[in-house]
């Protein structure tokens, strides 16, 4: 038992190399002192490495985003659930009981001769269709309505006495609509769209199942595909190619095109200015933002600022360009993900009403506030209840070891020597030690 804690105390990494050993079943052990290995400099290369990752606070997030995340459509900010027969029974029979609806499911209609299309969907046993609310035999329909057809399966009004009935409809219309049913109200134009798969039917928007590694910047499958889960891109700097703009486009407000070598492209900038319009003898802050813009990005005949810059881009295997590049270059948060490291469909998932990202962001103070907040029935869900009672004990050592300042983002190259020691503490001391 005391060479099984002190092999817990090993990081994730470390652990999967070792033979892995089972707590013994016995009620309780006790007097085992425990041994605990911190390296006293563990230098941190990787800009992935954040204080969530290091004390394993994000390995247990994720588990948890994946088992209790509720869905709210990015586009609508609808909840998205995955509809099956019986649960769309219980929901209408309990809110539109007494009311007289259309069943049906929408139908592709394929590119072949519609009386073929049509003499096919009869074989099956659907006759009619719902088309600009009326209700139309498919034998007095000559030509396909629209690219997509609404055939009628059912017409029965919502009651205890039907619901069998209902149930029954409703799985014929998702196995024949691949998924999608919709009702409709008989004597109003309400309608509602239904989908067995995670889709938003208002915003026509599907999304992933939710797995950890969805909610992971280290997995290819969650980090964002702009910045690869980084949370920043580097870019080009506009502060360091103006760093004064108080002087003017004559004076050399454009630092890169001050050198002998940028003759021909100051040439062209103060032709491009002329045929513009644009004052080339006032401060570069004097100007408007729709002239600064046309400076920046050019236009059919003038490459502009960024222009210049991509075209160095291609050149970029001589040294002496790497070299220039560098200079005007900085890190900028992602724009794609706006440094959450995560894919859109990720941040998609709420617990609390925060996604992933919001948790990350949170010190380590308010994010225990927050978990110590959240209600999990452990009779209901254990597994989500085990989940949370970890990430709750991993953040109360944070905050006794003195960090509750530290956000669960927080690079751990940027952490102090004493930082980094106390989270590695942290990281061993959150497994099943004592004493």
């Amino acid at each position: 038992e005391g060479q099984r804690r002190y092999v817990e105390s090993f990081s994730t990494y470390t652990r999967q190399f070792l033979e892995r050993m089972e707590k013994p079943d016995v009620d309780h052990i006790g007097g085992i002192p425990p041994a605990v290995a911190i390296d006293q400099r563990r230098p941190v290369t990787t800009s992935r490495s954040t204080v969530g990752t290091v004390t394993e606070l994000h390995d247990h997030l994720k588990l948890l985003f994946a088992k209790l995340g509720v869905l709210q459509c990015r586009g609508c900010g609808r909840r998205v659930e995955r509809a099956s027969p019986v649960s769309i029974g219980e929901e209408m029979l309990q809110q539109r009981s007494g009311t007289a609806v259309y069943l049906g499911f929408p139908f592709p209609v394929p590119d072949l001769p519609w009386p073929a299309v049509a003499a096919g969907l009869v074989r099956e046993g659907f006759t009619r269709a719902l088309i600009d609310g009326q209700v139309r035999t498919l034998a007095d329909v000559t030509v396909p309505p629209a690219a997509s057809l609404d055939v009628l399966v059912d017409r029965l009004t919502l009651k205890g006495e039907t619901r069998a009935r209902f149930v029954g409809s409703l799985e014929q219309a998702f196995t024949y609509g691949k998924g999608r049913v919709w009702l409709a109200a008989v004597d109003s134009s309400e309608r509602r769209d239904f989908s067995a798969t995670l889709a938003c039917t208002a915003c026509a928007i599907s999304y992933r199942d939710p797995t950890p590694n969805l909610f992971s910047f280290n997995s290819p499958l969650g980090a964002c595909e702009s910045c690869r889960g980084f949370g920043r891109i580097i870019d080009l700097d506009l502060h360091l190619v103006v760093p004064d703009p108080s002087r003017s486009l004559e004076g050399g407000a454009i630092k890169p095109w001050t050198t002998p070598s940028t003759t021909e492209e100051r040439r062209e900038l103060l032709a491009f200015c002329r045929r513009r319009k644009i004052p080339t003898d006032v401060p570069l802050a004097h100007l408007d933002a729709e002239q600064r813009r046309l400076i920046e990005d050019g236009d059919d005949r003038f490459f502009g600022i960024r222009g210049w810059f991509r075209w160095l881009e291609k050149k970029s295997y001589k040294m002496h360009v790497r070299v220039l590049l560098s200079r005007y270059r900085s890190y900028n948060t992602c724009p794609a993900c706006d440094g959450s490291r995560v894919k859109p469909d990720a941040l998609a998932f709420r617990i609390g009403g925060r996604s992933i990202a919001d948790v990350n962001r949170l010190n380590v103070a308010d994010a225990l506030a927050f978990f110590a907040a959240l209600a999990i029935d452990p009779k209901r869900d254990p597994a989500a209840a085990l989940v949370v009672g970890e990430i709750r004990s991993r953040l109360t050592y944070l905050v006794e070891v003195g960090l509750a300042y530290l956000t669960l983002d927080r690079q751990s190259r940027t952490l102090s020597g004493g930082e980094l020691a106390r989270v590695d503490l942290t990281t061993a001391v959150g497994s099943s030690l004592v004493n």
